[in-house]
């Protein structure tokens, strides 16, 4: 087997000088591999570059894949994806996977930045304050979900209702409201977080439906699917189309 022109190309541009050691140990999968991911994947699907790879970062994140996350980062850095777009990304992670998985995360961005000679820290985005990231949160969800987020509120059992609450205020409030990315944006992103993790399909059926809702239909989540499959493998990306055609049918 031997890397088609369109995988070397593909592969070479996004990588500039790197020394794969798998490459000199692992030929034949490295070929294998780089056939598949940098161009059969590629001929599937209307996404761009910038908008795959930052869907791609953001899988590496909630698979808590470090060190493919350090490579797909870099990649998207060289096709144009600006470094307070990457810091977004991790940023917004957070209420999706985590601090206790994003924390190394937040580190290995700002080493990968200032490895590129970007000044740290970036302006800030934040666009809330403490009295106003509630309201804003909520009208975020809103233009997001619509009025199932008023029957959220008022179905709430009172002894959970604070959930409620922090979902507004902190997950959409602190993350969805901050520059950098648009909520069209955001919310795909938000897809390529759950993709991974499992056992989150409830939420997963919820953002395909946001998704639709901020304009992201079927065929640009199918889409990303395709982009996500060679990272997050089979059974996930499967899962993930099931979700999608159980709420927005084919």
């Amino acid at each position: 087997m031997a890397m088609t022109e369109t995988a070397q190309r593909n592969h070479d541009r996004l990588f500039p000088n790197l020394k794969s050691a798998l490459k000199a140990k692992d030929p034949e999968f490295i070929e294998l591999w780089d056939n598949f991911a940098f161009d059969e994947v590629l001929r599937h699907g209307g996404l761009d570059e910038r908008t795959s790879l930052m869907l791609i970062v953001g899988a590496t994140i909630s698979s808590h894949t470090l060190v493919e996350f350090n490579l797909m980062a870099g990649a998207a850095l060289v096709a144009g994806v600006t470094p307070d777009q990457i810091k977004e990304i991790v940023y917004q992670a957070v209420p999706y996977a985590g601090i206790a998985k994003v924390v190394e995360y937040l580190r290995a961005t700002n080493e990968l930045l200032e490895s590129r000679g970007v000044k740290l820290p970036l302006a800030g985005r934040s666009t809330t304050t403490p009295e106003t990231r509630r309201e804003k949160g909520l009208a975020a969800q809103k233009m997001i979900f619509g009025e199932a987020i008023d029957k959220n509120y008022r179905d709430s059992p009172k002894d959970l209702l604070h959930i409620q609450e922090f979902l507004s205020a902190n997950c959409f409030g602190d993350f969805y409201t901050r520059g950098g990315l648009d909520l069209k944006t955001r919310e795909l992103l938000t897809f390529a977080f759950l993709v991974p993790l499992g056992g989150c399909e409830p939420q997963l059926k919820a953002h395909v439906q946001g998704n639709l809702n901020v304009g992201n239909g079927r065929q640009v989540l199918i889409d990303a699917v395709t982009q996500l499959l060679p990272y997050v493998g089979y059974p996930r990306a499967l899962n993930a189309i099931r979700c999608i055609n159980e709420v927005i049918p084919a």
